[in-house]
């Protein structure tokens, strides 16, 4: 190796800081037996790809003064283009549905509180919370 091929001091500490503080990983590469690697030293920077977005889930619902119904929106519901009308009756001895649109679907998967009365049985309504 030459002195013309030599990283100074001076230059390393400026492009490990300037690598840092754009957020860049460096990898100091030099002189090499193998024919197949560079023979001058130089930086390489690598890039991370970007998150995966996550995935849906299940949301299950809180039930305001419940006695046995159940509400949980699947994760394929919850990417539906279409109105879901989700049925909460679970354990109770009478049904209840609630009516979920795409907007409110949206707002569940992002995290995002809803709030929905369901149908009237059994001369009452539930109030139903997700999130």
């Amino acid at each position: 190796m030459t002195d013309s091929n030599k990283l100074t001091r001076r230059d390393f500490t400026v492009s490990s800081a300037l690598a840092l503080l754009s957020g860049v990983a460096i990898t100091i590469t030099g002189c090499s037996d193998s024919s197949d690697s560079p023979t001058t030293p130089g930086l390489t920077t690598t890039t991370t790809p970007a998150p995966t977005p996550p995935t849906p889930s299940d949301v299950t619902g809180t039930i305001g003064a419940n006695h046995g119904h159940t509400a949980v929106v699947t994760a394929a519901e919850l990417t539906s283009d279409d109105t879901v009308i989700l049925d909460i009756t679970g354990d109770a001895s009478h049904p209840h549905t609630v009516e979920l649109t795409p907007a409110d679907l949206d707002q569940i998967a992002a995290d995002t509180r809803v709030t929905k009365t369901s149908t009237t049985n059994a001369e009452h309504a539930h109030s139903v919370t997700f999130n």
